[in-house]
């Protein structure tokens, strides 16, 4: 298996990372993140469960019974909810645990529209959980809710209306005089409450076969209606399950099956999602004719119509846990793949036809595991999972940012100054009195031989010199940094003047001219780099030009000779 193995080096014993944005949070005993999600101000936040001790709050009782002693000192050890929040430079601003009654686990976090979260997830006991936090994690409500019997929660849906859909499972219930209790017949049934933006319930349904039926995701439907995505196993078989609902909760059609391609093979929903085209993507877990597992992918409407059906092969056996849409019609999709020996987290991209464009693999020699991915403002994705540390049986919490190959976003050592780092660089010319650099990271060049002359815009001996010099010793440097550079920015000037001509003629003429001689330094600067350097300037390297709209004054007074000038800026991610 071709394998990428992510090497980290730990601070305070809490969380690693190096070059790559790969953030490992170690606490002590098994710990996971389940799902992630963008914020307004663009940083990170992933929920998933950490281990807590609950401390005795009467530490002076006494006990004369082993078995009294027993019980009330019994689950005092268990899974609570952890929400982390890092910004873009793999930073851990948040990490709570949730320290709610019961030991629990979260499944799912959605953003609301006051920039805070509902957090889904269950508890340990059987019942069905959700939170309400605002911006910095603070725990505005938390409800339980469910049967009386054993619950489990697979996923929380942001609706359109600001509120969420619960999409589980439930234990049967044959008690008719359960309000809720609508076709269970089975050994679990579907289980599905919404609520409104304001956390209160709308309503909570069961619905099922007569075998073993588990909800697993959810979707809203343009026009409001949800279609629930389910399995319903029946002794060794195991099938996928469509259900279209009103937005009530009102069963539309049932029993619409997507079967294993060999009648006697298990196929497993993992996830369905709304394409932009308003069609539906169902991703599923297929076992093959050597009982491996491959993936699945059917595209279908809200009529039931199949548009697309898709095995995707891969050289090991190989699970999708979820999968979202660019803005282009691409898909990122992540899971996990596995041979003999390991498991590492899989990312893939696909086309709109769901054809295999590329895919990775993240991990070291034991237990990775990708469990959800969330497409960023900037075309990255960031992703939640598990790692388990060589020589170790403990899991632990895992984020990492994908680029739009499937490759590793790369940040730079936090210890990095760029400012500083590029005084040093030039420490010479600024020395000299050549050029000046700014705290914004702009470039004034200083020297009178560097200054046009009246109405020109190509550049002399002295000027082409020096431009090759300063590009030599500054390109090298960013293009190592390149994963913090934005925009390198070339900026042309001029002065106010302009012989014989009105007002506009002259703005307009400037504007040319200090086009001109921003592409004259542009062209020199890039001509002379290395393909590889070429290659990335494409793609930073911007012109402008400003007219006199920056003309240099000394109080009130125009230099115009100061002003026909060039200079640089980098702006920085």
């Amino acid at each position: 298996m071709k394998k990428i193995i992510l090497f980290v080096l730990f601070t305070l014993v809490l969380y690693a990372k190096s070059s790559d944005y790969s953030i490992i949070v170690h606490k002590p005993f098994n710990s996971a993140l389940l799902d992630i999600t963008q914020d307004y101000d663009r940083t990170i936040t992933a929920v998933g469960f950490s281990k807590s001790y609950k401390q005795n709050s009467n530490t002076a009782i006494s006990y004369s019974d082993a078995f009294e002693y027993l019980s009330n000192h019994s689950n005092k050890f268990g899974s609570q909810m952890h929400i982390m929040k890092v910004d873009s430079n793999a930073k851990i601003i948040i990490s709570k645990l949730s320290h709610l009654s019961e030991f629990n686990e979260a499944t799912a976090v959605v953003k609301t529209s006051s920039n805070g979260y509902f957090i889904g997830g269950y508890t340990l006991s059987g019942s069905l959980l959700i939170v309400k936090m605002d911006a910095n994690a603070n725990i505005i409500f938390s409800k339980t809710f469910g049967t009386k019997n054993y619950d489990r929660m697979s996923n929380l849906i942001l609706m359109s209306d600001g509120g969420v859909l619960a999409v589980g499972s439930s234990t049967t219930s044959r008690e008719t005089s359960d309000n809720i209790f609508n076709s269970g017949l089975g050994n679990n049934d579907i289980f599905i409450t919404r609520f409104d933006k304001s956390g209160h319930q709308l309503w909570s349904k069961k619905f099922g076969t007569k075998y073993d039926d588990k909800g697993v995701d959810a979707v809203e439907a343009q026009d409001g209606s949800i279609l629930v995505i389910s399995s319903t196993s029946n002794e060794k078989k195991r099938d996928v399950n469509f259900m279209h609902l009103t937005e009530n909760g009102n069963k539309i059609w049932l029993k619409h099956y997507i079967k294993a391609i060999d009648d006697d093979k298990v196929i497993i929903p993992k996830k369905i999602i709304k394409l932009k085209d308003n069609n539906f993507i169902a991703v599923l877990t297929q076992y093959n004719h050597m009982q491996k597992e491959h993936i699945r992918i059917v595209k279908f409407d809200l009529y039931q119509n199949i548009l697309l059906d898709k095995e995707i092969y891969t050289t090991y056996p190989s699970v999708i846990n979820d999968i979202k849409e660019y803005s282009d019609g691409k898909l990122i999709a992540v899971g996990y793949i596995k041979d003999t020996f390991n498991t590492d987290g899989l990312a893939m991209i696909l086309d709109s036809n769901l054809r295999l464009l590329t895919q990775e693999h993240y991990g070291s020699e034991n237990y990775d595991v990708f469990n959800a991915v969330s497409i960023l403002s900037n075309s990255q994705a960031a992703v939640a999972g598990i790692h388990t540390d060589n020589n170790s049986q403990e899991t632990n919490m895992w984020i990492l940012k994908l680029n739009r190959n499937a490759k590793i976003v790369q940040i730079a050592s936090n210890n990095i100054d760029i400012y500083q780092e590029l005084t040093d660089i030039f420490k010479k010319e600024i020395y000299n009195g050549k050029l000046a650099i700014n705290k914004d990271l702009s470039f004034e060049f200083l020297d009178n031989a560097l200054l046009f002359q009246t109405g020109q815009y190509q550049l002399n001996q002295k000027q082409t010199e020096f431009l090759k010099t300063f590009s030599q010793k500054l390109l090298p440097f960013l293009y190592k940094n390149r994963n913090l550079i934005k925009t390198v920015s070339v900026n042309g000037h001029t002065s106010s003047e302009w012989k014989s001509v009105n007002f506009d003629t002259s703005y307009l003429n400037n504007s040319e001219l200090s086009l001109q001689r921003a592409y004259a330094a542009l062209s020199c600067i890039y001509k002379t780099q290395p393909l590889k350097i070429k290659i990335w300037l494409q793609k930073i390297l911007v012109g402008s030009g400003y007219s006199y709209s920056k003309n240099i004054k000394y109080y009130t007074i125009e230099n115009k000779k100061k002003s026909r000038r060039m200079n640089f800026k980098i702006i920085l991610k």
